[in-house]
């Protein structure tokens, strides 16, 4: 996978660099000129990049979602937490510890624990 793309609303930028970039400190990468116009911003996540782009009739997506790997689950829910964004578990796979947020558009994501 290259990369992968987030929907928000015009306006979406600063609200993504505080939750994608300090928050879960995913480094900002630029944007290619001719694609800035259109705004939004992205972020680098592993090998692959994240894409917030922005939809003018936004609706935040409540089922499909992005899981992330993360190495210290129990540390990252803490920090949402500790910012007001609310977690929920979700043990319905036998073996994996995980689970879901919402990014400030409402979109779900979900935190898987990466033993690597």
């Amino acid at each position: 996978m290259d990369h992968f793309q987030i929907a928000a609303p015009v306006g979406c930028e600063a609200a993504a660099r505080e939750f994608y970039g300090s928050i879960l400190g995913m480094e900002e990468i630029e944007k290619p000129p001719v694609l800035r116009a259109r705004g939004g911003c992205w972020f680098r996540c592993g090998r692959e990049q994240l894409h917030i782009g922005v939809e003018r009739e936004f609706r935040p997506a409540k089922k499909a979602h992005p899981a992330f790997a993360v190495v210290d689950l129990d540390e990252l829910r803490q920090a949402l937490n500790a910012r007001g964004i609310r977690t929920v578990n979700d043990d319905a796979l036998p073996d994996t510890r995980r689970f879901y947020a919402e990014d400030p558009w409402g979109n779900r994501l979900e935190f898987v624990e990466s033993l690597k």
